[in-house]
């Protein structure tokens, strides 16, 4: 077993550059406090041609108290791939799901290997992030008693405990899961670093829940020197929330556990927006200045397609992003690939390619590209009934036609309102990498008509119970 002290280079440092550019968060504070449950041991090594594999335990923590939840501290695998080729002193560290209490992993992910022999370089994976599933003591509900929640039935009901907190005017910020799974990535590069001191910074990336947690991580340590969040389209969460409602009318069925929690009762209130200061990536936005490559979905079940537009303009530094068509949450491997042309550039210092957009008063979106691109596509789709873009609801619907360059390395891509429902389009732009797979970067989503079936004047229904909606501070 290491018992691993926290080194000031590693947390304290990170942690006081951040904080010198935003004033600090409770985020900021637990991330910077000691906690001796801290440790890691060798679970396991792995060898195969070309490469070593270590499977570590990693206790990130302890988090919450035993008369809580019945497990307090956090455990995860940590696998790490060193290719016999090494070339770069930084790391790809994936962040993951995955539940506590199964043996350790005896196998590497094909695609950690992938990465790791097409770049040469150390790559990584954590797992459980969060650790899951938890047994809270005070569960009431019967479908979670016996078998503890995970994932977002996990995170809505702590985010409800925390909201009980701030009604009690005892405010403990420590109930929000963001703090625990930001901390155990953290603490995931202190192992990396410690075991394998040539790595000097790391590229994160993670999907959903784990792309939220690569922005959190990358606001409280400057050793995040790049990142790819992925299918996390919400940053700016209340107003992404009331553009949900006012697009569909309903709440989409992936919301339901924030549903059963309540949350949406009390969207829009002094505690959501005391709560998104603390765990909304946007509450950070001007932290962000390493690269960003944000790869979303065009159908995906949570998120509206053109949600992009409450945040990605107020990004600051270098951005890109990606809507990868006919795809739902869990994307697909051209989006991987793409990840990888972009971690293949950072690695190798190479630029990316420089590229801008502005959507005309004619609702035409106009790309001015200063390399050549290789290949630009105008991407559609059209639901003719509803303003609703979810691979479940419309299928592969998207289908692309190729853009040419109108001089200057000008492209116009523009759909015409249908004559029934809603169209969505966007513009998506190929480079050459220097890598096996290339560049492929995108507008956001316009939809035409510019029109939200709901706005002001929600229709609720019985099963998605949004009791208050009407009394939402932004629908008055």
């Amino acid at each position: 077993m290491f018992q691993m002290f926290i080194r000031f280079i590693f947390t304290v440092a990170p942690l006081v550059f951040f904080c010198l550019q935003t004033a600090a968060t409770p985020l900021d504070d637990y991330i910077a406090a000691p906690d001796p449950n801290y440790s890691y041991s060798l679970a396991n090594s792995i060898s195969g041609p070309g490469y070593t594999a270590k499977v570590w335990e990693m206790t990130s923590q302890a988090w919450r108290s035993p008369s809580e939840v019945d497990r307090t501290l956090w455990k995860h695998w940590l696998i790490v791939v060193v290719p016999s080729i090494l070339h770069h002193d930084k790391s790809l560290l994936y962040i993951s799901a995955g539940n506590n209490g199964g043996p350790a992993p005896s196998t590497v992910d094909s695609s950690l290997l992938s990465a790791a022999f097409l770049t040469n370089s150390v790559v990584a994976e954590i797992r459980m992030i969060p650790n899951q599933p938890i047994k809270f003591s005070d569960e009431s509900d019967p479908r979670y008693i016996a078998s503890g929640r995970i994932e977002d039935e996990l995170i809505a009901f702590a985010w409800d405990k925390y909201k009980q907190s701030l009604d009690a005017n005892q405010e403990d910020p420590l109930w929000l899961p963001r703090l625990p799974m930001t901390k155990a990535v953290v603490r995931a590069m202190d192992t990396i670093q410690s075991e394998y001191p040539s790595i000097t910074g790391f590229m994160l990336a993670g999907a959903s829940k784990r792309g939220w947690t690569t922005w959190t991580t990358a606001a409280v340590d400057s050793r995040v020197e790049a990142i790819a969040p992925m299918v996390i389209d919400v940053l700016n969460v209340e107003k992404s929330i009331q553009h949900h409602w006012e697009a569909y009318g309903y709440w989409a069925d992936a919301l339901n556990d924030y549903v059963d929690m309540g949350f949406m009762d009390w969207m829009g209130t002094a505690q959501s927006q005391a709560m998104f200061a603390i765990v909304d990536p946007y509450s950070y936005r001007n932290r962000y200045t390493m690269p960003k490559f944000i790869v979303n979905s065009t159908g995906d079940q949570f998120f509206l397609p053109d949600s992009s537009q409450f945040y990605f303009d107020d990004l600051v530094g270098e951005k890109h992003l990606r809507y990868v068509p006919n795809t739902d949450h869990g994307l697909n491997a051209d989006a991987v690939q793409s990840l990888l042309a972009c971690y293949h550039s950072f690695l190798n210092k190479t630029p990316r390619p420089q590229y801008s957009w502005t959507r005309q008063p004619d609702g035409s979106l106009h790309v001015q590209t200063v390399a050549s691109p290789t290949a630009v596509r105008l991407w559609q789709a059209t639901n003719p009934s509803a303003r609703n873009f979810r691979l479940d609801s419309i299928g592969p619907a998207w289908t692309s036609t190729p853009l040419s360059n109108q001089g200057g390395g000008l492209y116009i891509g523009q759909v015409n309102p249908p004559a029934q429902g809603w169209s969505a389009f966007f513009v998506e732009l190929e480079f050459p990498s220097g890598a096996l797979y290339p560049f492929k970067f995108t507008t956001d989503v316009s939809v035409v008509p510019d029109v939200l079936p709901f706005a002001e004047t929600p229709t609720p229904t019985p099963t998605q119970n949004p009791s208050s909606v009407g009394n939402w501070p932004f629908l008055r």
